[in-house]
């Protein structure tokens, strides 16, 4: 008989388990027929691998060097496998960009420049809450770049495996229906909402304890929470439900204020992600730099974001006035 990747499996099965019951179980196996398999593969190693007990199992010496290898081929296999699907989904020209992103209008921005920067490329893209899902999603190959975001410094999702590079950096603003008393106002303070309930878009990050935790520092306890897609948020704050958060680019709305807080005590970071093998430099590139020019292009077109950039931003700093010469 000749030893196959099944074979080490089962070995590595036995010796994890410490018994043929127990592994038979887990392999989804009677017993007997995993008693006569071993018996086959040891006859192919020349050797027991267990010694059977009353107890279980133990691993023989030869057993040991065999698991020794399983420790290496198996985890090598695996990988192979993982590399081979996410080539196989790889497009390797610049016929299809596979876009991913978490719901908010830099996504289409986006698709929206590449259209023209790179014109003959089919965009396809994947919306979802979950930052992990898209980190996944780049991970098994099945999405070439991702827009994402994190809390403030919080790193990203699969950053062992992915490259992430920073998009811009955005004040976290609150959404409040145009009839609010405060809706006049061109900031306010956190504390000032200490009544209200909230609204927000779900997610799998933290942002949801680094508002509770900015809302203790401002002295006291969100009421509640809702939970909920953009469109039923919008619908909760107009109604005067509740008022919401958001990204301070989000778009201009009928019946909402958007406002900034005093402090910036919440920010948000867009990120650019792909897979560090998958993708050339230059590709890269292409993508990173349109994404920041979409994200300039979205944040020109809320008035709300406009002014306090305009109020926020250091002034450039003069160019040094060359001294005359006679």
């Amino acid at each position: 008989m000749e030893l196959e990747l099944r074979h080490l499996k089962t070995i590595r099965a036995i010796a994890d388990a410490g018994s043929l019951t127990r592994a038979a179980t887990d392999l989804g196996l009677a017993q007997p027929a995993l008693s006569a398999q071993l018996k086959r593969i040891e006859r192919a190693l020349g050797g027991e691998l267990f010694e059977r007990g009353r107890h279980g199992v133990r691993v023989t010496a030869l057993g040991e060097l065999v698991l020794e290898r399983t420790r290496i081929v198996l985890p090598a296999v695996t990988e192979l496998q993982r590399e081979a699907t996410r080539f196989a989904r790889t497009p390797h020209a610049t016929s299809a960009l596979r876009l991913g992103g978490t719901h908010g209008p830099l996504l289409g921005a986006l698709v929206d420049r590449l259209a023209d920067a790179v014109p003959d490329a089919r965009v396809t893209t994947c919306t979802s809450w979950s930052e992990r899902e898209l980190a996944d999603l780049l991970t098994e190959g099945r999405l070439d770049f991702a827009l994402a975001g994190t809390c403030g410094s919080a790193p990203p999702p699969g950053a062992g495996t992915l490259v992430w590079r920073e998009v811009a950096v955005d004040p976290v603003f609150v959404m409040v229906p145009d009839a609010h008393p405060l809706a006049h106002r061109t900031e306010l303070d956190l504390a000032e909402l200490a009544d209200e309930e909230w609204a927000c878009v779900p997610g799998d990050g933290c942002f949801g304890d680094c508002f509770t935790a900015a809302c203790t520092r401002a002295g006291f306890t969100p009421r509640r929470m809702y939970e909920t897609d953009t469109a039923s948020l919008v619908h909760l704050v107009q109604v005067g439900r509740a008022v919401g958060t958001c990204r301070a680019t989000f778009p201009t709305t009928p019946g909402i204020t958007t406002l900034p807080l005093t402090g910036t005590p919440l920010t948000w970071r867009h990120l650019l992600g792909w897979h560090a093998t998958a993708q050339r430099e230059e590709a890269a590139a292409t993508v990173l730099a349109q994404a920041r020019l979409a994200h300039a292009g979205v944040a020109a077109g809320s008035e709300s974001y406009t002014l306090w950039l305009s109020a926020h931003r250091s002034p450039a700093p003069h160019p040094p006035v060359a001294p005359h010469v006679p």
